[in-house]
């Protein structure tokens, strides 16, 4: 009987996601095809793009904490990505739409500091 493949034996396991597989909600084989795309580099490893996902979410985690929300949005992305060194150079000329700016006022901006003994003069 050729032709009929194996009979019966063990089930094959359910396909898992590479993203399920290390516990994230951000889409790991998009962020593969995107860095593949983006010619970062001329390989990219199948671990490479599930570990980005993971430092951008544990970093917008972070972000997100700090302005006392439990959700992450973009707009807790944009400090996440632009704070960090590395992603910022990797994701430099990225637009995220929702994300705003980052928090910056120049110094010359700011009233003067007085010191104590100009506020007791000023008295």
């Amino acid at each position: 009987m050729s032709g009929r493949g194996k009979q019966g034996g063990p089930a094959r396991a359910k396909a898992e996601s590479r993203s399920s597989g290390a516990g994230l909600q951000l889409p790991g084989g998009r962020v593969h095809r995107l860095l593949r795309k983006g010619r970062s580099a001329e390989r990219v490893g199948g671990g490479a793009p599930v570990s980005l996902a993971a430092e951008m979410l544990e970093l917008a985690g972070h972000a997100a904490r700090g302005n006392q929300k439990t959700r992450v949005i973009p707009r807790h992305l944009q400090p996440a990505v632009r704070s960090d060194q590395e992603l910022n150079r990797l994701l430099g000329k990225v637009t995220t739409a929702p994300g705003g700016v980052l928090p910056n006022v120049q110094a010359v901006l700011l009233p003067e500091r007085r010191t104590e003994s100009q506020k007791a003069k000023s008295k």
